[in-house]
């Protein structure tokens, strides 16, 4: 399949004037693209070694606010310069922006050019290189769902955001007719990404009116968020060329189911599956059984960053395909963790609890850090859940608001010794300021509910 560029493969493109863009691009706190448009020449010539951002791309919001309160960087210090380092190995073509190529970046520090440790792409590294230290490499894929609807962003936003309309008209899971009549969208999303050297497998329609669902095969766990990521970026931007919008809002309306991203994942060592064990009556291998517990185990206090804003917890609702527990179960979608291929070598164990909201940086090196530290202590897995598990009333719930969520992870000893005080602290802070931010705000349902009978 077509792929990443090597740098010859691009400084020949620039040459031959097939590419005159090329994207530098970091990933911040909430798992956006952001960084410069460099003319290629430049970047093949000079910039390809470095350029540089301000430190407050790592400290703000959904907004692009400065809040107050984070070590990193603050109005005191200066908000001074981050190091944008490119991962040459991330080159690749962006097929839907004319003549313009893509690469990743890491971020470092201006003076020492260490990794910044709140860096998604370093998080993520850490547990990675924690889980080689130990023989496995971790194997990921996840499901990325949003909504299309009528009309586009700007369209949407000078309305502010009333009268949604979705593409479709009714519920168009797995349907084919419906999906049809989106291919002008969801076509040049499969081969575009596909010619990014994104291994697409498939999209479909999902479980709700205008809701879609895109799958990535799977890939090592940095390879898996590059690709979520771009994948996101590119739903929104080839959405927004057809005149529609696109979002990974989980919650968009009381009335309708949410949109959620599932995580798969397995580890591997010496290139063969290590949760497989063809002797047990699941075909788990103890090392699974103890990878399983530890995500069980830590789910609440890693939850904020599988559910990071205020809006993700209104997903969490019985009945909607949404865990609400955090148990595992045998190929059952009402469990917070589903064992997935069973006595094969596909087998797996998908996390549920996830939004679309979520940063997969951030996701899979909190769930990489549970899954170690559940084999470090060999954690006993427990019985599987069976039936509705909605109803299990002795099963651990999730945090079932962003305040909830956001005192599991400052109280998490366990991520406190595997991300670091600094990044746990700072990421506490995100989830503070999230919440400070809504407490402020007058919703439409106060006003409705009490204008005329308060």
């Amino acid at each position: 399949m077509p792929g990443t560029l090597s740098f010859d493969d691009l400084k020949s493109r620039v040459q031959k004037r097939t590419i005159d863009t090329v994207l530098v691009c970091l990933v911040d706190m909430q798992g956006r693209l952001m960084g410069k448009r460099f003319h290629a020449v430049n970047f093949i010539e000079t910039s390809y070694k470095e350029t540089h951002c301000c430190n407050y791309l790592l400290a703000t919001d959904l907004e692009m606010a400065t809040p107050d309160g984070y070590a990193a960087t603050s109005w005191q210090t200066g908000y001074g310069d981050y190091v944008m380092k490119p991962d040459l190995t991330t080159i690749r073509p962006v097929p839907w922006l004319e003549g313009t190529a893509m690469v990743l970046c890491d971020v470092l520090d201006h003076h020492t050019h260490d990794p910044i440790p709140h860096s998604p792409r370093a998080i993520l590294k850490k547990q990675i290189a924690r889980l080689e230290g130990l023989g496995f490499t971790a194997m990921m894929a996840t499901e990325l769902e949003f909504f299309l609807f009528e009309g586009s962003l700007d369209t949407i936003c000078k309305d502010g955001f009333r009268n949604l309309q979705p593409i479709s008209g009714y519920n168009e899971d797995y349907h084919i007719l419906q999906t049809t009549k989106e291919e002008g969208i969801m076509r040049p999303l499969r081969n575009h990404l596909y010619a990014a050297g994104i291994p697409v497998e498939n999209t479909k329609g999902e479980a709700e009116a205008g809701q879609e669902e895109l799958n990535i095969r799977y890939a090592a766990a940095l390879d898996c968020a590059d690709h979520h990521t771009i994948a996101k970026h590119a739903v929104k931007e080839i959405a927004w060329s057809q005149g529609h919008a696109a979002t990974f809002l989980p919650k968009w309306s009381a009335d309708r189911v949410g949109s959620s991203s599932h995580v798969h994942q397995s580890l591997w060592q010496d290139d063969m599956p290590a949760f497989v064990n063809t002797s047990d009556p699941l075909g788990m291998s103890d090392l699974m059984r103890n990878y399983m517990a530890g995500l069980i185990a830590y789910a609440p206090e890693y939850t904020y960053f599988l559910a990071p804003y205020v809006n993700s917890y209104k997903r969490f609702a019985k009945g909607t395909f949404a865990p609400t527990k955090t148990v595992w179960s045998v190929d059952n979608r009402t469990a917070g963790f589903r064992l997935c291929g069973d006595n094969t070598n596909g087998i797996r164990v998908e996390c549920r609890i996830g939004g679309s909201d979520l940063n997969p940086y951030l996701a899979q090196a909190a769930m990489l850090a549970a899954g170690i530290k559940g084999i470090e202590d060999k954690l006993e897995l427990a019985p599987a859940t069976k039936g509705d598990v909605y109803e299990d009333a002795g099963a651990q719930e999730i945090p079932r608001t962003l305040r909830a969520a956001t005192e599991t992870l400052r109280g998490s000893d366990m991520l406190r010794t595997e991300m670091g005080d600094e990044v746990i602290d700072h990421y506490v802070r995100a989830a503070e300021w999230e919440q400070e931010e809504f407490d402020k705000a007058v919703t439409d349902w106060e006003i409705a509910r009490g204008f005329e009978r308060a």
